[in-house]
C-alpha cells in the first residue's frame, strides 16, 4: 500500500497571533482615548465656569498659574486640558493643578460670592481660587480694631454666613493670621508673630463657640507679614496684607506636612 505523503507545513500561523496582537492593541488605543476625552470634558467644564463667572463680573480673582491651567483649549499642547494636537497625545494634570479640585471647590465659591456680594463690594473682604483652596480674606479694617485680636461684633452677620457654607462642607479648613511689615510692640503683643496667631484663634473661637463648628476640622497659622498680597510700601498695600485668611482646604491636595493645631482653651 502507497503511503500518504503528510500535508505541508502551514507558514502562515503567525498571523493568528499577529491578528491577536492588533486586536488588543486597537483596544489599548481605544482606552486611552476615551480616558483623554474625560479629563478633556472635565477640564473643559471647569474652564468655561470660570470664564462665565470672570465675564459676568463676580468679585473674585483668580491667579496667573491657575488662569494658564483653565484656559487651554483642545488645540493647545499642554496648558488648559492637558490635551496635545492630534491623536494619542493625552498628558495628566501636574499635582500643581487639578482639576478635579477646581470642580470640588467652584460650588462653595459660587455660593459665597452670591452670599457675601455685599461684603466684597464694600471691600470687607476677597475671594480667591487657589491650587490649595478658596481663599477668603478677611481684611482687618472690616473684622478688627488695630492692634487687638478682638473681633468686631459688627462683623458676626458675616460670620455667620462663612459658617453656614463651611459647615455643608466636608473639606479641613485653615485659618491663616498676616500683618504688615510695621512692628508692633504693645503690652498683649512682642510682635507681628503674635498678632496674626491671636488673629487666627479668633476667628476659630468665633467660627466653633458661636456657630458650632467643630474644631478638629481647622488648624491655625500665624504668617506675621512672611506672605503679603500687596506691597507694604503704601497705606492701601499694608491694609490688604492685614488681613485672615479662610483657606477651605482642596481636599485633592492636602499637605503631608499639616499646619501646627493651634492650642485652645476649653
Amino acid at each position: 500500500m502507497k503511503r500518504e505523503n503528510p500535508p505541508p507545513e502551514n507558514h502562515e500561523r503567525w498571523l493568528v497571533s499577529y491578528a491577536d496582537f492588533i486586536t488588543l492593541l486597537f483596544a489599548f488605543f481605544v482606552v486611552m482615548f476615551a480616558s483623554s476625552q474625560t479629563d478633556k470634558s472635565r477640564a473643559k467644564q471647569v474652564s468655561e465656569a470660570v470664564e462665565k463667572a470672570l465675564k459676568d463680573g463676580s468679585s473674585f480673582s483668580v491667579p496667573p498659574a491657575v488662569a494658564k491651567i483653565l484656559g487651554g483649549t483642545v488645540d493647545e499642547k499642554g496648558v488648559g486640558n492637558a490635551m496635545m494636537k492630534g491623536p494619542g497625545g493625552a498628558q495628566r494634570f501636574s499635582k500643581e493643578s487639578q482639576p478635579e479640585s477646581l470642580i470640588e471647590l467652584l460650588p462653595s465659591l459660587k455660593r459665597l460670592t452670591k452670599d457675601l456680594e455685599d461684603e466684597i463690594k464694600a471691600g470687607k473682604l476677597e475671594l480667591r481660587l487657589e491650587a490649595r483652596g478658596l481663599v477668603i480674606s478677611l481684611r482687618e479694617s472690616a473684622f478688627f480694631p488695630s492692634g487687638t485680636d478682638v473681633l468686631d461684633k459688627g462683623a458676626f452677620p458675616t460670620m455667620k454666613k462663612l459658617a453656614t457654607v463651611i459647615g455643608a462642607l466636608p473639606n479641613l479648613i485653615q485659618l491663616e493670621g498676616h500683618t504688615d511689615s510695621i512692628p508692633i510692640h504693645n503690652a498683649r503683643f512682642k510682635s507681628n508673630w503674635e498678632l496674626s496667631c491671636a488673629r487666627g484663634i479668633a476667628v476659630l473661637d468665633t467660627l466653633c463657640e458661636d456657630f458650632h463648628l467643630p474644631y478638629d476640622r481647622f488648624s491655625v497659622v500665624g504668617r506675621a507679614d512672611t506672605v503679603p498680597v500687596d506691597t507694604n510700601d503704601t497705606a492701601e498695600g499694608r491694609a490688604r496684607n492685614r488681613r485672615v485668611d479662610v483657606v477651605i482646604v482642596n481636599s485633592l491636595r492636602l499637605s503631608a506636612a499639616e499646619p501646627v493645631k493651634a492650642a485652645v482653651k476649653k
